[in-house]
């Protein structure tokens, strides 16, 4: 097991409201493909807009298409390390809120209750009505699709169905947004871990605590772009996987 690093426990031990905020290299431990990275989707394919699925057919076959893609991985992962050490934090009572960019769902798989998760980006494990928004599973459209070729339609309006994810284009939860940049506020620690933090407004959450001197800390196996800010109290350049878990144990011994 990796050694832990003795500042990070240092801080993870003495806070007491701590506001994670995770990216695609937390789960990528799970077999969760970045989609922005060498593997990724979006080397291969195209991203579908919010504006064209509304508009076209074609557009929502190919989006349907390129989700049925990557569905069994994302049906089939289980947390790792990573999740489970975060989950550990919050059953310590030190977690005010889990942010995260990523639609995997498996902070929730891990344990951590709705009311402390914001999935910024959405999930990929329910489908929503564009139309009247009602939410429910995802799984027979994912095998309806694949069988018929037709996207589907919600059953109470007829309103064209997505994975209930935050495409190109299409805004942001309000309610998400004031959930997050509200714990920023009031959180003692901010722990940004596997995110290269290039994505905004979702990268713009942590750096809305560290504006109020709290302190920051991000674990991420290479660049990201808050790497020189002032304000940042520790970077961990490492796999969330390997570092955290031997991190949290270490805090929660304290």
């Amino acid at each position: 097991m990796t050694q832990p690093n003795p500042r990070l426990v240092e801080l993870l031990a003495a806070a007491d409201r701590i506001l994670v905020f995770t990216g695609a290299g937390i789960s990528t431990g799970s077999g969760i493909a970045d989609y922005r990275g060498p593997q990724g989707q979006w080397k291969t394919r195209e991203p579908v807009y919010f504006q064209d699925f509304m508009r076209r057919h074609d557009a929502r076959v190919e989006y349907w298409d390129q989700k049925l893609e990557t569905w069994p991985a994302m049906r089939d992962a289980r947390p790792n390390a990573a999740h489970q050490a975060v989950a550990e934090l919050e059953n310590a009572g030190k977690v005010l809120l889990v942010a995260t960019q990523n639609i995997d769902g498996l902070h929730e798989k891990a344990g951590t209750p709705r009311d402390r998760l914001v999935e910024v980006h959405g999930t990929n494990l329910k489908a929503e009505c564009m139309s009247c928004h009602e939410v429910g599973e995802i799984e027979e459209h994912f095998v309806a699709f694949e069988r018929t070729r037709e996207p589907p339609v919600c059953t109470s309006c007829r309103g064209w169905l997505k994975p209930a994810t935050i495409s190109f284009g299409q805004s942001l939860r309000d309610d998400d947004l004031r959930r997050a940049f509200t714990a920023a506020r009031d959180a003692d620690l901010v722990l940004a871990l596997g995110s290269s933090l290039t994505v905004y407004p979702a990268a713009s959450i942590p750096l809305h605590a560290v504006e109020r001197g709290t302190p920051y800390v991000i674990v991420n196996r290479g660049l990201t772009e808050h790497d020189r800010i002032a304000g940042l109290t520790l970077r961990i350049d490492g796999d969330v996987v390997e570092e955290l878990p031997a991190a949290v144990e270490a805090a929660l011994r304290k």
